[in-house]
């Protein structure tokens, strides 16, 4: 009795594996497919305040047109632009990552752009280290106060 439940018990495993195999989606050859010239950008040490914008250069390296639905950055301070239009066979585009500069210290930020690529999610980052604001007026001269008392007249 035992041995004929394990039996079973095998014959099911083997059958859900099998179902679950059938049900993967193979890979499109004509789908369309985005291949960046870099995923990542550093912008090394940047005044606070200063430029924070990068473009992604790309190009549709598939055979269908392709179409970014989506393109949303990790938070509020990361913003990016993308083409509405889709991308032909073989042509390039460009996704425009602006970040909020007057966020003083080092940041690592994502972008996920969504597509009917044959990968559709795809992440790409920018980092670096904006400076304090303080940064910027500890170079500017200061007026230094007297530290002589000042005497009251009656």
């Amino acid at each position: 009795m035992r041995k004929s439940f394990y039996t079973l018990i095998l014959l099911a495993l083997f059958g859900t594996v099998a179902v679950a195999q059938d049900t993967e989606k193979a890979a499109d050859p004509n789908a369309a497919q985005i291949a960046f010239e870099t995923e990542v950008h550093d912008f090394g040490t940047i005044e606070y305040g200063g430029n924070g914008t990068y473009d992604f250069k790309f190009t549709n390296t598939g055979v269908s047109p392709l179409i970014i639905s989506n393109a949303r950055g990790s938070c509020g301070c990361t913003v990016p632009q993308w083409p509405k239009e889709p991308v032909g066979k073989g042509k390039s585009g460009v996704i425009n990552v602006k970040y909020d500069t007057k966020r003083p210290g080092p940041f690592t930020k994502t972008v996920t752009i969504t597509s009917n690529a044959g990968t559709p999610s795809k992440v790409i980052t920018i980092k670096g280290t904006v400076k304090n604001a303080e940064a910027e007026e500890d170079n500017m001269p200061i007026k230094k106060e007297s530290s002589a008392p000042v005497e009251k007249s009656n």
